[in-house]
């Protein structure tokens, strides 16, 4: 009897302590969540920032598309592009047409002669906005919408490989060389826009070099117009005075020839392999590796450089 009444008191000065010592609990964790919340808080918006940073698009525009190829922003006095990263949309380097006025009317974009069955390749990270046909303009096109703020636009094609919302890389094929739409000939209409507006594409891409001209473009309201019309001058068709694209493909096929058997050189970046170096130079890894005297397992340095035309 006296176990039993022993046993009966411990609990029930046991369930008397219970309230107390869910209280003091309670007390002792209102600190921690309030430093929980403020780690939360920060590390937010560290995510935050550290997206922004990276896809500075989301800033520059505040609708979704897929209607409509234009799409509007309001553009910046000044935005950095960032060009890293990239893969050339096509490996030609025969540039038919430039940017700028051409027959009466604004070209918004560089034709590179390409031919039906080549593939189209997106230029940057991104996500597909517009997949669509346009019989009396761009034909079979397709607008990517990327990370570093801007728009591509790859018109003409005989197949499109996407479809609308799809995230894409840089290099994933994304449709077939063609001639449908407004076109004279076969060729790769490829536009660069920037919060809708068609910056010039020699600004960006050099497609000689099958390279991107820096790491950024720096985009000036102010300085665009004389820059753009530099970037043609130096990276675009010398003469506009041909009729067709054929006709100016064989006015630059002469010079064009001459570069490519010239010997070109690839200075070997931190994480590169000979496959990328070989995508991006619009090559083969055989080809790098006979050029170089390399073995097929052999390891890059960053600094290295490979010769690769």
């Amino acid at each position: 009897m006296k176990i039993i009444k022993k046993i009966a008191f411990l609990a029930l000065a046991t369930i008397s302590t219970l309230p107390t010592t869910g209280q003091d609990l309670l007390a002792r964790q209102a600190p921690i969540d309030r430093k929980m919340k403020a780690v939360d808080s920060v590390a937010l918006q560290r995510l935050i920032d550290f997206d922004n940073l990276e896809n500075p698009a989301a800033d520059l525009y505040e609708d979704w598309d897929n209607m409509h190829a234009h799409s509007q922003a309001v553009l910046p006095d000044s935005f950095r592009i960032s060009l890293k990263n990239f893969c050339m949309p096509t490996t030609s380097r025969v540039l038919t047409s430039n940017f700028g006025a051409r027959w009466g009317r604004q070209h918004k974009g560089l034709d590179i002669k390409v031919y039906i069955g080549d593939t189209i390749r997106a230029a940057f990270d991104g996500k597909v906005r517009v997949v669509r046909y346009e019989g009396r303009g761009y034909g079979k096109y397709v607008v990517i919408r990327h990370d570093n703020g801007l728009e591509t636009y790859y018109a003409h094609m005989s197949k499109q490989l996407v479809e609308e919302d799809q995230e894409v890389r840089a290099g994933d094929p994304i449709g077939l060389g063609g001639n449908t739409g407004r076109s004279t000939g076969s060729h790769l209409h490829f536009e660069t826009r920037l919060c809708g507006f068609a910056l010039n594409p020699a600004l960006l891409f050099d497609f000689r070099n099958q390279d991107v001209v820096d790491d950024y473009y720096m985009f000036r309201k102010a300085t665009y117009q004389r820059e753009s019309a530099l970037a043609s001058r130096l990276r675009g068709v010398s003469s506009m005075s041909f009729g067709s694209d054929d006709e100016v493909e064989l006015a630059t096929a002469a010079p064009e020839a001459s570069y490519t058997h010239e010997s070109r050189f690839h200075k070997v970046k931190r994480g590169e392999t000979l496959f990328s170096i070989a995508r991006k130079r619009g090559t083969t890894v055989d080809a790098i590796m006979k050029l170089n005297h390399l073995k097929k397992n052999a390891r890059l340095r960053a600094g290295q450089i490979l010769k690769y035309n």
